[in-house]
Formats: C-alpha cells, structure tokens, sequence
C-alpha cells in the first residue's frame, strides 16, 4: 500500500512540478484565416514535438514544434482544397519547403485562475521570431487548451496583406490568423 500511494505521489508531482510531453498525435492546431469580406478558410496542423514545464501550478517554460508540412485545408473538398494547400505552402504564404517547422518557445506563464493563465512566449515563423501571448487553460485529464492570435505581416507572409499592398478591396486577406490549439499531456 505505501508503495502505491508513493507511486500516485509521484506522478502528482510530475504533472504539478515537472515536464510534461505533449501526445502528439492526440493534439492538434486548428487555423482560421479571414478576408475583410467576411470570406474565411479554416484548416488543421500537427505538432512535431512539445513539452511543458508546470512548478507549483507555475507554467514556467515550453517548447512546441509544428510540422508546417502538414498543413491542411479542411473547409474545401477537391481541386480547392489542393490549390489553396499549395498556395498556403508556397513562397506567397509559409515558404513550407524552405521552412518545414514553425515553433513556439513559453517564456513564462501567470495564473490567472484555478486553472487558466496568461502564457508569454516567441514565435518563430520562416524563420522570424517576435513575441507573443495567449491565454491558456489546464484541464483536470491532462488536457490543455489555448487561443492564440498572431499577425501573420510580422512574418513576411505578404500575399493579400494591406500592410504591404495598397487597392486589394474586398480581396484584402486579414494580417490576424487565430489558432485554437488543444493539447493532450502525458
């Protein structure tokens, strides 16, 4: 019985005070790019690897790697869906040959209730880095989950983008991409 209850203690403290992984192929990154007409894409991304560091319900550090290469469309069916993949992987979007992963570096966390935080990190995208914040929340069955909004202008992802072209009207394609992510830790 001691043995046991050492056992449960343990494992208390490991997810309480210590490194986590992330479960990737059970978490999943959900993007949703919009035009001013009211015009939106939704899709899908996977991570590479992840892990994050919680002491004394303290999110202290993390690092996340997203595989850019499994970019997908998911509001589009056929030869939609396929182009606007190979747009949003070529040089007018996220360079995805020559950038393969994006990644995001937690630099600290504050909570801000029994189970949320305001999360402070970098965000590299093609190679450029620039900070950011979210809100995060844990869940009680080693569940995670965050919003994350970033300007996509910020990492030279210039197509349609009124910070670097003048007269797009209503093809005008909004700097802010909003991620819904939903981690499973282990």
């Amino acid at each position: 019985m001691k043995k046991l209850s050492l056992i449960i203690f343990l494992f208390s403290c490991s997810i309480v005070f210590g490194q986590q992984k992330v479960d990737v192929s059970a978490s999943n990154i959900k993007w949703t790019g919009s035009q001013i007409s009211g015009k939106s894409h939704f899709g899908s991304l996977k991570f590479k690897t992840g892990n994050i560091t919680i002491k004394d319900n303290v999110i202290e550090s993390g690092i996340f790697v997203v595989d850019m290469t499994s970019l997908s469309v998911e509001d589009l069916e056929g030869r939609g869906k396929k182009s606007l993949e190979g747009h949003l992987n070529s040089d007018d979007f996220f360079s995805v040959e020559s950038f393969p992963t994006s990644s995001l570096e937690i630099t600290s966390g504050k909570k801000t209730g029994p189970n949320s935080y305001d999360v402070s990190g970098i965000l590299t995208i093609k190679g450029i880095s620039h900070k950011v914040n979210f809100s995060l929340s844990l869940g009680n069955d080693d569940s995670a989950n965050a919003k994350l909004t970033f300007d996509r202008s910020k990492f030279n992802v210039r197509y349609g983008s009124g910070s670097f072209f003048e007269n797009l009207g209503d093809r005008l394609i909004l700097d802010d991409i909003e991620l819904e992510v939903s981690l499973l830790l282990r």
